[in-house]
Formats: structure tokens, C-alpha cells, sequence
């Protein structure tokens, strides 16, 4: 029999690890802008939807 290796945790058929990362180099952006955003994105998108 083969044997298992590398003790890595199955997710997805292993297919996608996350890591929980904490490296100060990277990008934060807080829920808060992401949400505000998106709503920004909706209205003016409905906007333009309702002038033309």
C-alpha cells in the first residue's frame, strides 16, 4: 500500500488551501469599504441604467 504523506489537511479534493496569513507587506481592506463599494458600484450602475 502507498503511503500518506505530507500530512497536508484535504480541502476541496485538495484542490485549495487556505493559510491564515498574517504578513504586514499585504493588502487590508476592512469589510466596511469592500460593502461601501459594492453599493457604490450598485447605485451608479442603476443610475446609468435609468439615464440611458
Amino acid at each position: 500500500m502507498a503511503k500518506k504523506g505530507g500530512g497536508r489537511l484535504i480541502s476541496s479534493a485538495g484542490l485549495v488551501n487556505y493559510y491564515d496569513s498574517e504578513d504586514r507587506r499585504a493588502v487590508h481592506i476592512s469589510p466596511a469599504i469592500v460593502f461601501g463599494i459594492a453599493i457604490a458600484i450598485s447605485v451608479a450602475i442603476f443610475v446609468l441604467n435609468a439615464l440611458y
